[in-house]
């Protein structure tokens, strides 16, 4: 927990994990977020972080999720945010 964010500025990004070779998820109907991309089993963290670095927010999707998909649901999450910066290009 961050416990005095700047929160002027925001910024968002992901980063894949490799998951384990044999990954598959467990054995019910529950999301696992381990999905395919050219890398293989992955998870991608989208990530939102202070101007200090520190985090504040996250989503944990499948590997083939991308950016700009997660990007929506992060940004509504950030109702205090007066700048945010991403990499990410909205269509």
């Amino acid at each position: 927990m961050v416990i005095d964010p700047d929160c002027e500025w925001k910024f968002i990004d992901g980063s894949y994990v490799k998951a384990h070779q044999h990954s598959a998820g467990a054995a019910n109907k529950e999301p696992q977020a381990i999905g395919k991309s050219r890398a293989g089993n992955t998870t991608k963290i989208h990530l939102v972080v202070d101007s200090y670095g520190l985090p504040v927010e996250f989503k944990i999707t499948g590997g083939k999720v991308n950016d700009c998909s997660a990007a929506p649901d992060l940004i509504a999450r950030l109702p205090d945010a007066k700048a945010i910066v991403a990499d990410i290009q909205l269509v």
